[in-house]
């Protein structure tokens, strides 16, 4: 282990790994929900909505569960499948087709399994308890009825794509801090696949995780390692905090002072 890296990392997390520097981020909508059957919900809208401009993502989030009041499970339970979503509405690639597509499916799941959680626990025993054939089986039901060529609002592992809102959603389910806000006991933190999107990439290439040119699954599986071998129980610890200085203005550091 690098103690010297992990020493730098774990004074970043106590320094910022804070709620009040959460916005902007759509994982600020979460905080609203206090069961978890809700929490999840609102965490797979605003995790399948986290790609273009930051402010977008957070005016599309908060729209959407908008419309599914403030008991998503609920709500949708009971919604007799008609659509949700206005027809006006537009993410970047996402129409309001993809993501009403995408309600009716976590609605079926809702009366088939309870939760969501409870749906991966089956994914998973299916795949014997392969996490990546498991969230395969995820993803392909929560994307069922998907328009051949749209954009897809859950990622599968098998598409080889690195998988960034998909990760993203389970490390908000299962890590639990002053930050992330938990619930899911399915999986362990040690489970967890590092978000990578071009932020994190150019970070872990800096801190020699990966010498992959394209963030793909391999290269975060690859940071992933890396992460794992400053924190083997939790190696999506950094994520947040590491991430902030991409997002908040005036925060800004050298990724270079980390291993000069």
């Amino acid at each position: 282990m690098n103690t010297r890296l992990k020493a730098f990392l774990d004074g970043l997390y106590y320094v910022y790994q804070r709620r009040e520097l959460i916005n902007p981020d759509p994982l600020h909508f979460l905080y609203q929900y206090h069961d978890v059957r809700d929490l999840e919900i609102a965490g797979l809208v605003a995790s399948s909505l986290a790609y273009g401009r930051v402010a977008q993502i957070m005016k599309s989030v908060d729209r959407v569960l908008s419309c599914l009041t403030d008991e998503p499970h609920k709500f949708l339970l009971t919604n007799d499948n008609a659509d949700v979503v206005p027809s006006d509405f537009k993410h970047r690639f996402t129409t309001a087709e993809d993501m009403n597509t995408l309600l009716r499916n976590v609605a079926e799941v809702l009366r088939e399994y309870g939760s969501l959680e409870e749906f991966l626990r089956e994914c998973l025993k299916v795949s014997d308890g392969d996490i990546f054939s498991g969230l395969d089986g995820f993803s392909e039901r929560l994307s069922r009825g998907r328009k051949p060529g749209s954009f897809p609002l859950v990622t599968a592992p098998e598409d080889r794509s690195a998988c960034k809102r998909l990760f993203l959603f389970l490390k908000w389910l299962v890590r639990s801090d002053e930050v992330d806000p938990g619930g899911w006991k399915v999986l362990r933190p040690s489970d967890l696949i590092v978000p990578t999107d071009t932020h994190m990439h150019k970070i872990a290439m800096k801190l020699g995780f990966t010498r992959r040119k394209n963030a793909d699954l391999r290269c975060a599986i690859e940071i992933t390692e890396g992460f794992r071998e400053i924190c083997p129980e939790d190696p999506a610890r950094y994520d947040f905090v590491l991430t902030r200085f991409g997002i908040r203005a005036g925060l800004t550091f050298r990724v270079s002072c980390i291993t000069d």
